[in-house]
């Protein structure tokens, strides 16, 4: 529907430059937003009769022309910027055009002739109100700013096609304010995210996207090759070793907000490339963070002023209540999957054993017969569990060979200190008090390597540097690991993470 350029748009570039006016100047200064407009004090106000006769106080704003219409003598539009749209009134006699020569053509002429909706401009002017009582911008001075070739989308119906909307969000963001507005609470719980961090004495890091080994999580890296060294790397899955190497380096709290790769499945739920958060704090348990999580969370809707009550669809389209305001639900991972499954993995702990069962339950999961046994549990969870947690709720109590970088229980050390974090069938963390014993860490690494071996393509990979970190001594420690995405698409209302980035992946066209 849009991908051409407008022919007469085109030829009414070509005229506006023959009449000498800048088709695409370089800045327009000194300007004040809609919003700020809109909220002056009236006391200033004037008839527009005054106005021609005696400006005053004039205000510039800048923006695109999202509606015309002439009445008369008065032209009226509608100038839009980031924070919302603006009446702007057109008088012709009084109302010039910056850099136009009258002789050749009228300032009147060029606004009805050559500007386009979409195209930008700036205006000067004095407000004053309609008899319909909207504050309007009687514009003195227009300053053409950009000519845009292609049209809007329909002013009424935006942008309907949700492909186009992936394709070219700007368009979304242009049509809709609600779309405006919801990247902009991505982009201020990150803000708040970081200043909390900070406030809580917290250094932001950051560390390499480009490494040796796919480490930190179970997933699948991208691959990609180093030319200068001639070695074969991998994007970063993971922040988490690095940042165990700082705390090793005598960094006691360190954070990081950046992306991490992950080569899988694309689903309303996850994406190749996401936006991941993650922090670790010296002599720390994986209780404090806990704690720290939750109030990290509910800081967010206090600062941004966003109820904590969200409404959500729950797995069977139904629509219900998450409430971050109250307090967290804690659930034994264990006796979960036991309630849901009917099997006991304290009991059942080998592959061959776990697959027997599921297969008896009559559960079935893609690829079951090529998984080791820690990815089995997992997607067993997921199969049975996960989708029913409406949250938010801290599952714990998770076998060691799940959580290969967690320290074990001092109770059961079959069983590690480690939670995650849950919403609506969503993981919004993954979290545990750090395994510092290198020795454990590395017999941990060579059990891993037998799935890796078996071509479990989920199993963990080990790495050898974070293992000669450790040897320095790793102190008490415990991090998390939460994917702002998740959240974020929560509480904007949206079911799939491609509505809350930008520009997410897709196939070229054609």
């Amino acid at each position: 529907m849009y991908f051409y350029v407008d022919a007469e748009r085109l030829e009414k570039r070509g005229r506006i430059a023959d009449l000498g006016v800048a088709i695409y100047p370089d800045k327009y200064l000194q300007r004040i937003s809609t919003d700020e407009l809109k909220a002056k004090d009236v006391s200033f106000e004037r008839d527009w009769n005054d106005i021609m006769e005696n400006t005053q106080e004039t205000f510039r704003l800048a923006g695109r022309l999202m509606l015309k219409r002439v009445m008369g003598k008065l032209c009226f539009a509608s100038i839009q910027d980031f924070h919302g749209r603006m009446q702007i009134c057109f008088k012709d006699g009084f109302t010039k055009i910056a850099g136009l020569d009258e002789e050749k053509m009228s300032s009147r002429k060029f606004w009805e002739k050559l500007i386009d909706l979409g195209d930008h401009v700036g205006v000067e002017g004095e407000i004053f109100r309609t008899k319909h009582d909207e504050k309007t911008l009687l514009i003195k001075e227009l300053t053409f700013l950009g000519k845009a070739l292609r049209p809007m989308p329909e002013k009424f119906q935006g942008v309907a096609d949700d492909e186009i909307k992936l394709r070219q969000r700007y368009l979304e963001t242009l049509s809709d304010e609600s779309a405006r507005k919801r990247f902009k609470v991505r982009s201020d719980v990150i803000r708040v995210v970081r200043e909390f961090m900070w406030s809580h004495d917290f250094m932001e890091v950051e560390t390499p996207m480009l490494e040796h080994e796919a480490t930190g999580a179970a997933a699948q890296p991208y691959h990609t090759h180093n030319n200068a060294l001639d070695i074969d790397l991998v994007l970063r899955i993971s922040h988490e070793l690095p940042h165990k190497k700082l705390i090793v380096g005598g960094y006691e709290k360190v954070f990081e907000i950046g992306k991490v790769f992950r080569n899988e499945g694309i689903d309303p739920s996850h994406l190749p490339e996401h936006t991941h958060f993650e922090w670790y704090a010296a002599y720390w348990s994986f209780e404090e963070n806990m704690q720290f999580m939750e109030e990290l969370y509910k800081h967010i809707f206090t600062s941004l002023k966003i109820d904590p009550k969200i409404e959500v669809k729950d797995k069977q389209g139904d629509m219900k209540i998450v409430d971050f305001g109250q307090t967290w639900e804690r659930i034994d991972y264990v006796d979960l999957l036991k309630q849901d499954s009917g099997i006991d993995i304290t009991v059942v702990t080998t592959q061959e054993e776990l697959l027997k069962k599921i297969k008896e339950q009559d559960i079935h999961i893609d690829g079951m017969n090529d998984m080791g046994y820690a990815t089995l549990v997992d997607y067993l969870y997921k199969k049975v569990s996960r989708p029913q947690i409406l949250g938010p709720a801290f599952l714990y109590n998770y076998p060691k060979s799940m959580k290969p970088l967690a320290r074990s229980n001092d109770e059961n050390p079959d069983m590690t200190d480690a939670f995650q974090l849950v919403v609506n069938g969503w993981e919004l963390c993954n979290a545990f008090s750090e395994l510092v014993d290198p020795i454990e860490q590395d017999l941990r690494f060579k059990e891993q390597a037998v799935g890796v071996a078996a071509g479990d393509e989920e199993a963990f990979r080990g790495d050898d540097e974070y293992i000669l970190a450790m040897e320095y001594g790793l102190p008490p420690t415990s991090g998390v690991g939460p994917g702002l995405d998740r959240f974020i698409a929560l509480i904007t209302g949206q079911d799939n993470l491609r509505d809350i980035v930008f520009f997410p992946l897709m196939r070229p066209r054609g």
